[in-house]
């Protein structure tokens, strides 16, 4: 059993982790001074710019396919990729991809909104989480009403990630009310100027997601994703896709976290002592330390098993509970070592504080991990011990 990586992995991290610290780092300063004065941490045109000049080296559609311009990069080169981008703050992410889903599109829908979405010409948004159906998403109410070769479609839609920027929209709504999620919900492909309405929703984080109104919004036959009435089984592709990455990323933040707690504790001095010296203090070093290495091995199992082919789906949920607790469990300690400068918004740690927190929530909370995991260990779907085969 061999834990190193291969000589690509190892270049592929090292070049991340140069472009971090050279072009992401040295503005942290500045999106921390802009998101307390509430705007934007980089602008549209600054992400732009980044994102070409990681595209000069190569990097470009991450796990997008080689034949549409892409890296198509394995799950674990694109885990350990998002472990580097972590090790900041700064909102960055590589450009050239699009929604996974969005590949079941007919050509005359890639040439309009797949392609155009994997050049940056347009932004797009996933939307099937409702005011009552975040958790249950088979609980939603928005509805898709036939009327001629057209449908109407009525409803809202809530915490949207990139709601407000998108002008496209997958949207998901109950097209057979009596089939349900069964058969009955459709996604349909919704461009902003056929009259969907985007507003700003206001959180604890710097993560500002929409809710969308959809007033008697007409879309033609042709704007239907994949079949009539197998939207659902869209969605769950969608959500399930890359649950392994939300851990991924904060492997970086944690990272980072720890490696702030030490330097601070080797030269903070309390009672003519450094608090490195004290049993508290390196109790929560060691935990951190001991948790963060748990996680990482976690996330590159889920990774591994992504691309073996194998049902990931147990393996992502252990990685994304796991990485959700024990994110929030380490940044905390961090915060509690540094002390009232922890708590102060003049150090990152208060922002990482506020930022993980959303690790525990979307795209499957902490309670329905352990609902996933439960299911599967007392219906035997998974056995305790069956890792290794």
């Amino acid at each position: 059993m061999d834990f190193s990586l291969s000589v690509e992995e190892r270049e592929v991290r090292d070049w991340v982790r140069t472009f971090v610290q050279r072009d992401l780092m040295p503005r942290e300063q500045e999106v921390l001074r802009r998101e307390r004065a509430g705007q934007p941490g980089l602008t549209g045109d600054e992400l732009r710019e980044l994102q070409l000049k990681a595209k000069e080296s190569g990097f470009w559609g991450v796990q997008t396919p080689e034949e549409y311009g892409g890296m198509g990069l394995s799950a674990v080169m694109t885990a350990l990729l998002e472990a580097e981008l972590g090790r900041t703050f700064v909102p960055f992410r590589f450009g050239g991809a699009a929604d996974n889903i969005l590949y079941y599109a007919n050509d005359e829908q890639k040439e309009r909104y797949l392609l155009p979405t994997i050049s940056g010409e347009r932004k797009s948004c996933f939307a099937i989480t409702e005011p009552g159906a975040g958790s249950d998403a088979k609980a939603i109410r928005t509805s898709a009403r036939k009327d001629g070769t057209d449908w109407v479609i009525n409803g809202e839609k809530t915490f949207i990630t990139g709601g407000n920027e998108a002008d496209f929209v997958m949207v998901f709504a109950i097209t057979d009310p009596e089939k349900g999620a069964n058969g009955g919900v459709t996604c349909f492909l919704v461009d902003r100027d056929a009259g969907w309405k985007s507003e700003y929703i206001d959180t604890m984080g710097e993560w500002g997601p929409a809710a969308l109104v959809f007033e008697d919004v007409r879309v033609p036959e042709t704007q239907i994703l994949g079949e009539l009435g197998h939207g659902f089984d869209l969605a769950m592709q969608w959500i399930g896709a890359g649950r392994y990455l939300l851990p991924a990323r904060a492997i970086g933040s944690c990272e980072r976290l720890i490696s702030m707690a030490i330097e601070h504790a080797n030269t903070r001095e309390t009672f003519g002592q450094k608090i490195a010296e004290r049993q508290a203090i390196q109790w929560m070093i060691a935990d951190s330390g001991t948790e963060l290495e748990a996680l990482r091995w976690l996330v590159l199992h889920a990774a591994w098993q992504v691309d073996q082919k194998l049902d990931s789906r147990h393996a992502q949920s252990m990685a994304k509970l796991y990485g959700g607790v024990k994110a929030n469990e380490i940044v905390d300690r961090v915060l509690q070592i540094h002390g009232g400068m922890g708590y102060t918004r003049e150090l990152p740690v208060e922002r990482w504080y506020r930022e993980l927190r959303l690790l525990r929530i979307y795209e499957g909370t902490d309670e329905i991990q352990r609902r996933t995991i439960a299911r599967n260990l007392l219906k035997g779907h998974v056995k305790v011990g069956g890792t290794l085969g």
